[in-house]
Parts: C-alpha cells; sequence; structure tokens
C-alpha cells in the first residue's frame, strides 16, 4: 500500500515513521509512505504555498496551483490513486471505515494548514474529504499519520497476531474488556478469577459482558449500531435495571 503525503511540513514525519510498526511495515514492504513537499510544486521562486484570503479576514489560505499539480502528478503516475483531504469538515473516520480503506492500494493525502485550502482544490482534486473527530488542530499531518496507522493495521501481516485487530476495541461494534497481566496482585488490586481458571468458554463470556458493561457506561452510543446477541441484549437490560434500581435507592436515602 502507499501512502503519498502532501505538505508543507515533511519534517512531522521522520519521528512516527521511523518507529514501531509503522517502521517494521515499510522495512518489510508491506507499505511505503512518500512525503511530499508541497513548496515543490509552487511556481514562484519563493515556493510560495499560502496567500491572503479574497474578501479579507484573519490568517493565510493555501494557494491552489501547487496542491493541483501534486495531485495530478502523482495520479499521472498512478490513475487509480484517491485523494484524501482532512479536514474538519469530511466524514467522521471510523473503524469501519479505515477496515473497508485498507482494501485500495493508494492513498494521496493532503494536509491542509493555517485557514484551509482554497476551494478550487476541493472541487477539481479531492476524492474524499475525512476528519478524525470534531475539533480543530494546526493542520493535516496528525490526521494523515492516524489514517496511515488507523488503515495499514487492517493489512495482513502488519499485526504480529491477526487476532488483535479483530477484538480491538470498535472492531466488535463494542469497547475493549479490561485487560490484565502479572502480578496476579498489585498494591491490593486481585486480578479477576475467571481470567486465572484457565476456563475459557467463561474467559470469553466475562470479557463480552465486560466490553457491554463500558459500553453501557462510557459509550452507549455505540451500542445502537453493534450486532448483539439475545444473551448480549438481556445481560444489558439486568446492567440497566440495576443501575435504576441503585439510582432509585440512593433517592429515596437522600430523602
Amino acid at each position: 500500500m502507499i501512502f503519498d503525503v502532501l505538505t508543507i511540513f515533511p519534517g512531522i514525519f521522520n519521528s512516527p515513521l521511523a518507529e514501531s510498526l509503522l517502521k517494521k511495515a515499510s522495512d518489510r514492504g508491506l507499505i511505503q509512505v512518500r512525503v511530499r513537499n508541497l513548496r515543490d510544486f509552487a511556481d514562484d521562486r519563493h515556493r510560495t504555498t499560502d496567500d491572503y484570503p479574497y474578501g479579507g479576514g484573519a490568517g493565510m489560505v493555501m494557494k491552489p496551483e501547487p496542491v493541483i499539480r501534486a495531485v495530478e502528478a502523482l495520479k499521472a503516475e498512478d490513475p487509480e490513486a484517491k485523494s484524501v483531504l482532512l479536514t474538519p469538515q469530511g466524514e467522521r473516520f471510523h473503524q469501519k471505515m479505515a477496515q473497508t480503506m485498507s482494501g485500495h492500494n493508494h492513498y494521496i493525502l493532503i494536509c491542509g494548514r493555517y485557514e484551509g485550502l482554497d476551494e478550487r482544490v476541493r472541487l477539481a482534486a479531492v476524492d474524499l474529504e475525512i476528519s478524525i473527530g470534531d475539533y480543530i488542530l494546526i493542520g493535516g499531518e496528525i490526521p494523515a499519520l492516524v489514517f496511515i496507522e488507523a488503515v495499514s493495521r487492517h493489512l495482513p501481516g502488519f499485526l504480529g497476531c491477526g487476532q488483535s485487530v479483530e477484538e480491538d476495541s470498535f472492531s466488535r461494534g463494542v469497547l475493549e474488556y479490561p485487560q490484565y497481566t502479572r502480578p496476579p496482585v498489585f498494591r491490593g488490586m486481585a486480578v479477576p478469577e475467571v481470567l486465572l481458571s484457565g476456563n475459557h468458554a467463561e474467559i470469553e463470556r466475562w470479557r463480552r459482558r465486560e466490553s457491554l458493561r463500558r459500553t453501557l457506561l462510557r459509550r452507549p452510543d455505540l451500542l445502537e449500531r453493534a450486532a448483539l446477541s439475545e444473551e448480549d441484549l438481556t445481560f444489558l437490560e439486568e446492567l440497566k435495571n440495576q443501575a435504576f434500581t441503585a439510582e432509585s435507592a440512593e433517592g429515596a436515602e437522600i430523602r
């Protein structure tokens, strides 16, 4: 899989791409990340990539020429490459999208800066617009790294254990269950006995229930889209009833 990254700050990518699984994947040829300096596609001697906005206002706007030239040059090499603009106005990025997008082999990631890009970039050179969340960052470089890692993790061989991808939070539609390792007791906090039992069926049942419990408490919105069994639904109803009973008892005690 190839990721071409268009940015005016290529140095931002040096450290993340030189560490951990992204580096290993690159060394093994699973992914290729090519960071392109947008200034190389500017047409003036100062290599200008931004200018004042028409209509006035604070900040600078990235010019259309360098970005569109860069995208067109890359698509001339590979017409199947998909250009992705990282923008707060894009579709919200999520696990299922990352999994689906791992089926394509070439992305051009456009990193905006300042007040954004000239609208003609979006109209002429963008296939997809993606947002990693409802907040503002100083540029598209961090979102590009998020995209690269989230998509790459789904490539066969990227992780040492393929099961890890399937059991991650969101992969099953709910948050991941609590994890424990040695020692069995730390500062009075013990590992749940079921995890030490060796009974794999009971361990799996406990993990599923803890995933549901955590999701109900922290991200109940996920349950609306999750694939839930009859047993899951029964357990969630029990949790809700317990919470209601506890709340009622607390209210009575206050009165």
